[in-house]
This record gives C-alpha cells, structure tokens and sequence, in this order.
C-alpha cells in the first residue's frame, strides 16, 4: 500500500474549513498522565481492567446509581444493547422498526445483530419515534425489535416506551448516542429496565476519542449486557449467550477518568459557547444545548430553498456545516431497497432543512460573530 492507496481519505481529513463544523477536545496529556502511570503498574491493558472497573463505578454514581457497561464504541454499546434485549433476530419476528431520520450507525448495528431495519417516519416535533403511533403499524407483528433513536441527543422518556414494550411485548432499545447529558442531568427519566447505548465519540461533548456505553436500572439487564460485549461470557469461559468482541481498553479507560474529572467545566465551556452563538444568529432559528446535545448546534431553515443558501454562505466563508443524518438513513446506496413506510415526509423535510454548524468549547469571538453574520445574510 502507498499514499495514493489512501488519497480519499487524507483528502477527506484535510478538509479545508476555516472554522471547523466539529473540533473535539479530549483531556490533555498532563491530566492523562496519572491514569496512564495505572496501566503501567498494573499492566492489564484490557479485559475489563482496573481504570475500566473504577470507571463504570464512577459514571454509574453520576447517573443516579444505575448500572453501567461500558464498550468499545457507541456502535458496539448497542449491539450490546440490542443482543441483550431481544437477542439475534429470528424467523419468526426478523424485522427492526426504527426511524428513518438517524445515522447510519444504528442501521450497522441493528444489521450485525440479524434485524432488517424497517424505516418509520418521526414526530415532527420531537425528531424522533411516537410510541403510540407504533401501537398501529402494520409490520408490529413482525417486529423483534423497536429501535428508538435520541435525536441530537434529545432526551427519551422511559416511561412511554416501558408502556409500549409491555403493551406489546416488542423489546425496546434506546440508541441514546449524544443523550450523555440527560442521562447525567435526568437518570431517573432516561434510564431504566430498557437498556440506553451512549456514545463517547470524539464527536461527542463526553468524550473519550472511541467508546460507548449501555446503561439500565436492571441489574439483571446489566450483566446480560457486560456478557453480550465479552463474547457472551458471563463470568466465566463459557459463552451463555451471542456476543460480540465489544470490551473498552484501559486506555480508553483512562481518557474516559481523565474527562470526568472535568467534565463540569467543560459542560460549562460547551454552554457558553452555544448561548453565544445563538444570539449572535438571532433572530434565525438556532437549536443548542440542553435541548439537544452540547456538540451540535443546528440551524432550521423555513424551507429547503432557505438551507441551500445558508449552505452556499457557509461555504463562500469557508465555515464548516454537517447536514449529519444527510437525506436519511433511508437513502444510502446500501439502504435504499430496505423496507419503509410508503411516505417519510417529517423525516425528508427535516433532513433538508436542519444544518449543523461549527461547535466546540473554544469557539472564538471572531470566529461566532463570523457565523452569526452568515447565518443572518442567509435568512433574511
């Protein structure tokens, strides 16, 4: 292999923003240092070591008691999530409901696990799956598995979904992605006996470069899910259940110490820097933390005419912009012959019309007035 083998991606990387749509920041290397120094005397570099032990132990007490799992990635998090609820797909019950307004990544995961994803379109106000229009859909039979997908990181109630799982006995897993912030700020209405997976991407305002999590208020459902992430082990050598290869390394653990230390501070820097730039924007509409995750930022354009002009000034300005479901998981070449409802208009409108701009801690003062005056020119 050579440097051309791999042109697209460096190309893709090199991306040339003037302000970056997305610039993570993880803890430093000086904050790194003592958990790192763990490792070292301990050497156990994997296999549910000691920082990943402490770890689970400290974020579970930060979410209100309940118990954590953590995984190698957002995307393992709910494999994990999926094989403890509803196990691998079968004959009889194959298909997956969930939204058609989500990443990507839920599909992969709902696809490892045996499902074949059926798209349903979302509330128009919430972004996301109504429990109780799902009571009627015509494939329910057919369903082994509801996926539920925090938007944004929107928070989702247990409640309803509790009611809809026993209502129908479908399991229900909530792909809770950015919900990271709810879920500390609300444990006793995000988590319960349905398992949450959360992703601590580098993307992600809880962030550990690549990691995830399940977590429940079922400890029944917690050890199901720490089996389902360690090749279905449960304790011992024997595989009691389907599993995947989804363990956090120790020094995923030790960025993961490293953030939580900081966390406060930093939820603090992501916030500022979201009410600033939202005024700086006003009067255009701009949706920023708590209502959805602190590392989004999202502007909503009237209409999809509207969106395209901001996405020319944005780029006229070399300001970055995700439109981070693109058209919808629907319509990606690999699922485009997926089943669907025969219209997703909420999922369309909002795919076109919902524009993700530049978010980080360090956002600067030139850098937001610069967006503002964007965002301004291209909605008035």
């Amino acid at each position: 292999m050579n440097r051309s083998s791999q042109a697209q991606w460096e190309e893709a990387l090199t991306a040339a923003e003037r302000i970056a749509v997305c610039r993570p920041i993880l803890p430093s290397a000086d904050h790194l240092l003592p958990y790192l120094k763990v490792i070292d005397e301990t050497r156990r570099y994997s296999n549910h070591g000691t920082l990943l032990l402490a770890l689970q132990l400290r974020l579970s007490e930060a979410m209100g008691g309940n118990f954590v799992a953590l995984a190698s990635s957002g995307t393992t998090a709910l494999e994990g999530a999926i094989l403890t609820s509803a196990g691998r797909a079968r004959p009889q019950r194959p298909v997956c409901l969930m939204p058609a307004f989500t990443f990507i990544g839920s599909v992969a995961a709902v696809e490892r696990c045996g499902f074949e994803p059926h798209f349903v379109d979302v509330d128009p106000e919430t972004w996301m799956l109504d429990p109780g229009s799902l009571l009627s859909h015509p494939r329910l039979d057919s369903a082994g598995l509801v996926l539920t997908v925090s938007a944004f990181g929107r928070k989702v109630d247990q409640a309803p979904w509790t009611a809809f799982r026993d209502a129908t006995s479908v399991p229900v897993v909530i792909d809770g992605a950015a919900m990271v912030e709810s879920t500390f700020a609300s444990p006793a209405e995000c988590v319960g006996d349905i398992p949450v997976a959360l992703s601590f991407h580098a993307t992600k305002a809880f962030a550990i470069g690549e990691g995830g999590a399940v977590v429940t208020s079922s400890e029944r459902t917690w050890r199901s899910a720490m089996a389902a992430l360690n090749f279905g082990f449960d304790g011992t050598r024997l595989a009691v259940a389907a599993g995947v290869n989804g363990k956090l390394s120790e020094y995923h653990a030790a960025i993961g110490h490293a953030e939580l230390d900081g966390w406060a501070e930093k939820l603090s820097r992501y916030r500022k820097a979201s009410a600033l730039l939202r005024e700086a924007c006003e009067p255009a509409d701009v949706i920023i933390s708590p209502v959805i995750g602190a590392n989004y930022a999202i502007a909503r354009a009237a209409s999809e005419h509207d969106a395209a002009r901001l996405q020319r000034r944005l780029e006229l300005s070399g300001i970055g912009y995700r439109r981070w479901y693109g058209d919808g998981a629907h319509l990606h070449p690999h699922t485009m012959t997926l089943p669907r409802d025969p219209a997703l208009p909420i999922t369309e409108e909002l795919s076109r019309t919902l524009i993700g701009m530049p978010m980080s801690v360090d956002l600067s003062a030139e850098d937001i007035g610069l967006i503002g005056e964007a965002v301004r020119e291209a909605f008035a």
